[in-house]
């Protein structure tokens, strides 16, 4: 899957990975692969990259997550 996560400054993250877990407003969720379509308002919170078996924290402030076609794309609002 592709992940990109973008704010107003600048892009902070893009790249592969095998699951990411985000804050959403209704709760934390984690996108894999061949994940449904879906656009979701972000919380101030932690966003899990993983790939393979490496883990990255990127804590970020605000935002929105889309999901199609295993690309994730996250505007934030900035980074914590």
């Amino acid at each position: 899957m592709k992940l990109t996560i973008i704010t107003p400054d600048k892009a902070v993250f893009d790249g592969d990975v095998t699951s990411v877990t985000v804050p959403g407003t209704a709760g934390s969720f984690e996108v894999l692969e061949n994940h449904a379509p879906i656009v979701s308002t972000l919380d101030d919170g932690k966003i899990i990259i993983r790939n393979g078996k490496s883990e990255e924290v990127i804590t970020i402030i605000g935002g929105v997550v889309e999901v199609i076609e295993n690309k994730i794309t996250v505007l934030a609002e900035g980074i914590a």
